[in-house]
């Protein structure tokens, strides 16, 4: 356009593109100055005149040099160079406009850019701030199921030295699991299933014959996945709300099955609705594991109880996203 108005205007083609290319140039330049100006400077509020006048005295020292560099290459052709004058202040304006038209965009660039990046590092201190409680819900697990066990070896040595030892044994094998599995969010059912049985060992030396257990599994439910320890904490709250204010045999059952794209666990144990009492202790149980989904999945409606017919039921819901093995 620019070349074209000229050589309307009666210059030749070599006059009229000299002039657009020096110019248009040179108005790169200005603008690329501004663009990186603001890439290290951005205005606060009330500020945005400073940004103005920077594209104004851009706009000059365009129209300063542009004259300057084409008068030279030009020669001393006064048709041309009165035309050049006349036309300096549509040059100013018009140079003006395209330097605050890039002013605009890159002020708007790099603030989206900054809202990123602020958005990225506030997504990454969040991260870092789930999984640091994350860490700090599993690492209150061991310690909360680890006094119990010491504090059943302690009864069990005087009495029955030969279960405590065995039952040691097993506390070793099942902490030794536990910190492998420390180092993974997630983990398959079949693997978690059998780090629960040997939980279920320790307890079944600690209660006898009072404890029995029942696992099922729905087929095709071996692959999916949960979170690593999940089950036991569940476990343990069924066999402590089922079997402390009891003195006969009671069943503990666990069942996994897949829903519509879910991995469902129900735990289930009888209870006694005249004695049944919470108990002292850390708390930690259902509303550590509530807290856990949450974080892992941001939703409160995965973890559900319920009482009926004396048997209370825990159910857990686990998302199973992108998975192709649901039924």
């Amino acid at each position: 356009m620019h070349a074209g108005t000229f050589y309307l205007l009666g210059f030749g083609w070599k006059t009229a593109l000299t002039d657009s290319a020096v110019g248009n140039i040179l108005l790169f330049f200005a603008s690329l100055v501004v663009s990186n100006t603001l890439r290290f400077y951005q205005p606060g509020k009330g500020r945005y005149f400073n940004v103005v006048a920077w594209c104004i005295l851009l706009s000059g020292i365009w129209v300063f040099l542009s004259r300057w560099v084409l008068l030279y290459m030009m020669g001393e052709s006064t048709v041309y160079a009165d035309i050049l004058d006349k036309s300096l202040l549509i040059r100013g304006c018009i140079g003006f406009l395209l330097i605050s038209g890039t002013a605009l965009i890159s002020m708007l660039w790099y603030t989206m850019h900054d809202q990123k990046d602020n958005e990225r590092r506030k997504a990454d201190a969040e991260k870092l701030a789930r999984e640091a409680e994350l860490f700090n819900l599993r690492q209150q697990l061991q310690p909360h199921f680890l006094f119990n066990s010491l504090n059943s070896i302690s009864a069990l040595v005087g009495r029955r030295p030969e279960e405590a030892r065995t039952m040691i044994h097993q506390l070793s094998d099942f902490l030794r699991g536990t910190l492998k599995k420390a180092e993974n969010e997630f983990v398959k059912l079949e693997e978690e299933l059998q780090h629960l049985q040997l939980y279920l060992d320790i307890e079944k030396v600690r209660f006898g014959h009072r404890l029995n257990t029942e696992v099922n599994k729905a087929e095709g439910c071996e692959n999916l996945e949960l979170p690593a320890m999940i089950l036991q904490p569940l476990v343990e709250n069924a066999i402590k709300f089922g079997l402390y204010d009891t003195t006969g045999q009671v069943t503990i059952s666990i069942n996994a099955s897949c829903v519509l794209g879910y991995l469902v666990l129900t735990i289930q144990n009888p209870y006694d609705i005249n004695t049944v009492r919470p108990k002292s202790g850390t708390g930690f149980g259902l509303t550590g594991i509530k807290r856990r989904l949450y974080l892992l999945f941001a939703r409160t409606d995965l973890l559900e109880t319920s009482g009926e017919n004396n048997i209370f039921t825990t159910t857990v819901k686990i998302p199973q996203y992108d998975k192709g093995n649901i039924n």
